[in-house]
Formats: C-alpha cells, structure tokens, sequence
C-alpha cells in the first residue's frame, strides 16, 4: 500500500499485544519505516523494542492514523490520553472488541474520522479476515487507509454499518474458537473409537485445516463440496444424518452458539 501519508504525519499504535505486534510486522515487511510509527505499550516485547520504532516516547500532535488495539477493559484509560487528536484529520482505526463507535465519538468528539475493525486469530499468520464499518465522519479514502492497514493479516470486507458487527463477531471474531473446538471433539471422538489421542489429534488437525483450505481454494460450494464426498449409504452420509439432523445437529447447535455469541456482543457494546 501506499504509505506516503503515513511516513509523512506518522503512525501511533496504541498497544502491541499479538495483534498489534502482526499488525506492525506486517506494515514493516510492506515498506513502513520503524521511524514512521509510535507505538505506546506498557510491556513491550523484545521483539518490539528491536524493531526500531518509537517506543513510550512523545507523540506527534497530528499523525495520519491512530490505530487502537488495547484489550477492552484497558480502554476506559488508554483513549483519554489521545484524545487531543480527535476532531481533526487524524483517523482512528480501532480493532477492540465490543466498543462501539459512539464509544469513541464521546471521548474523542463526533467530527473525528473512525474506522471501526473486527479482526480475528489467523491475523497472527496473516490468514485473518477483518471486517470494517466507518462513522459519519469517515470518508471513502479513511475506509481505504483503513483497509490497506489491515490487509497486512489478511482479508478485509467492509459492512453496510455498524448494526452487523455483533454477528460478525460471533461468526469470524470468535468463530476461530469453534475450529479448535471441532478438532478437539473429532480428536475426543477418534479416540473412543480406539486411536491412540496422538494419532487421533494429528488427524483431526490435519483433517480440518485441510478441508478449510480446499473449501477457500476451491470454485465449488461447501454444500457441493460435500455432496462430493459423501457416497450414498456410506460411511459419511452416516455421519451426516447425525451431523445434519435439524433438531440435534450441526445447523441449529451453531445457530444457538452464534446467537449467545451476538446477544453477548450486544450486552457489552452497551
């Protein structure tokens, strides 16, 4: 991406834990200079002081992007300190969960540019996918500042406001968690059939992170992509009978788990 504004008024990330830190490595290996970016964070790792970027140091007034990646609960006294920025040119880029954007606006005034992110796990290995919302204030070239930063862990989608977020929190925000859990059943599973549990995970892992790549790389559907390898009366269509049944099955087990995940979203955005 093009970083000139960025080398020009500066970077400030506010916090480096594992998503700032992929987020950084990404802007680094894409050409950022380490001089460009200020990184406020109150335990940096040694990788973070080795990358030559200003660290816990003074701010510039004005910077071109303030992306805010604090854990949550941290926020109520990380954003009073930038708050001198808002209201100006400077855009806001946040990846926090469950803050809303009015959040922001009553801290930071309602004229500042925001971008508001929902990033996932895979960021970590730049398979993420990241979905964005801006405010009123945001204009298109914020939106795509915003989505050239986080395309450095991966894919980004823009939403139609920011009403969708909570369900894409539940779906691709926590939905990483529901893989994990699925290869720790199949693994459960392989073993009450008599695996040994090395085996039984090594298959499981390989087995899910496998199909996720062919379900991405693939021109077919999920549903086809089933459908291929499902022969009548055989093994998986046994499995699938148990696995599609609309009462007990896979379908209405993720609906109910979405939703918690959504309501959850919900509650703590208030």
């Amino acid at each position: 991406m093009d970083f000139s504004d960025i080398s020009t008024r500066g970077l400030v990330l506010l916090g480096c834990g594992k998503m700032g830190s992929a987020m950084l490595e990404g802007w680094l290996k894409g050409g950022l200079a380490p001089g460009a970016v200020w990184v406020i964070d109150p335990n940096p790792s040694d990788w973070l002081k080795a990358t030559g970027v200003h660290l816990n140091s003074d701010l510039p007034a004005a910077p071109a992007v303030v992306l805010v990646a604090v854990k949550p609960q941290m926020m109520g006294a990380a954003l009073p300190q930038l708050a001198a920025m808002g209201g100006g040119d400077t855009l806001f880029v946040t990846v926090a969960a469950g803050t809303t954007m009015a959040t922001y606006e009553q801290v930071l005034g309602a004229a500042t540019p925001l971008v508001r992110a929902m990033p996932n796990t895979p960021a970590a290995i730049g398979r993420g996918i990241t979905a964005i919302c801006g405010n009123a204030a945001a204009r298109p070239a914020d939106l795509d500042l915003a989505e050239g930063l986080l395309r450095a862990v991966g894919q980004v989608v823009r939403l139609e406001g920011e009403h969708q977020m909570d369900a894409v929190t539940a779906v691709s925000g926590s939905g990483p968690a529901y893989v994990f859990h699925l290869i720790e059943a199949l693994a459960g599973a392989g073993e009450a059939e008599g695996l040994p549990p090395d085996l039984a995970l090594h298959l499981a892992r390989a087995t899910v992170a496998g199909a996720g790549a062919l379900a991405e790389a693939s021109a077919d559907t999920p549903a086809q992509l089933r459908i291929n390898v499902t022969s009548p009366g055989g093994t998986t269509a046994a499995a699938l009978a148990v696995l599609m049944d609309p009462e007990t099955g896979f379908p209405a087990l993720l609906r109910r788990a979405v939703k918690a995940a959504a309501d959850r979203g919900r509650e703590l955005g208030k």
